[in-house]
């Protein structure tokens, strides 16, 4: 496992709407997608002791976004995998951004399933919301 300390006293995400992920997203026209990657992916870094952090993620959805799409799903497939379970997402993931549009939609839905699942086990509150 690579995170340090044991399971329940490592720093929780939060489980997210993912209807109104989307509908923010579309509101700002994208730019909610900086803010989201930010959050997430500072807490992937806190709870795992490892992987890009909200940092990066910020900067490389700001840059080119297509490589978030990768890069979270396989940070997001290790969180399960250093707990023990099987990854129910990959990199592989990240080939949704060749579908226009709708690929956007399967992604963003798939990985906050995913993060809200496994925050929402190890007793994080469940998403509220859309």
């Amino acid at each position: 496992m690579s995170g340090g300390g044991s399971p329940s006293d490592r720093p929780l995400g939060r489980g997210r709407s993912k209807g109104l992920t989307i509908l923010v997203t579309i509101v700002t026209l994208g730019i909610w997608t900086l803010v989201w990657s930010y959050q997430n992916g500072e807490e992937l870094k806190k709870y795992r002791n490892d992987g890009l952090g909200g940092a990066i993620y910020l900067i490389l959805t700001f840059i080119f976004a297509p490589i978030t799409m990768f890069m979270m799903a396989d940070e997001v497939g290790k969180l399960y995998i250093d707990d023990g379970q099987p990854a129910p997402i990959t990199a592989l993931w990240g080939l949704w951004i060749l579908l226009p549009i709708i690929g956007l939609f399967v992604w963003y839905i798939k990985i906050q399933n995913c993060l809200n699942d496994f925050w929402e086990s190890k007793g994080a509150a469940p998403a509220a919301g859309l």
